[in-house]
């Protein structure tokens, strides 16, 4: 395995509404780039912004992904593809705090996951009713 050290300097960071939100990658391994959309074991949690549908082991790494690889500044398309958003055209910034509160907790991406499955089990996992 190659390991390469960044600086800890190059972390990006937004201020969405006085608050900062780390964009600092959750730890993971990055090698995963060819097999996007084969679910690996511990994987339960996918991002389905528009045909996406890649495999992430938390809710944590699929904010980061959705948020620099759908939200960055030069991908952003101006409002929300996550399936079954409504597509508001919506600032940057406003998007991520949006991505954060309505996608991307783990409650909202189990949920999406039983409707993008439409009435097939994923696992045996049920939902946290809080």
């Amino acid at each position: 395995l190659f390991l390469q050290s960044t600086p800890a300097t190059s972390i990006p960071t937004v201020q969405v509404q006085g608050q900062q939100i780390n964009l600092q990658p959750p730890s993971y391994t990055a090698a995963s780039q060819h097999a996007e959309q084969m679910k690996k074991p511990g994987q339960n949690f996918m991002c389905l912004w528009q045909s996406c549908k890649k495999w992430f082991q938390t809710p944590s790494q699929v904010f980061y992904h959705a948020a620099t690889e759908h939200g960055g500044k030069d991908v952003y398309p101006g409002q929300c593809l996550w399936e079954g958003c409504e597509p508001f055209q919506r600032q940057r910034f406003s998007f991520i705090t949006h991505l954060q509160d309505k996608h991307c907790s783990r409650d909202a991406l189990l949920a999406g996951l039983k409707q993008d499955e439409h009435g097939q089990q994923i696992g045996n996992q049920k939902p946290s009713n809080k």
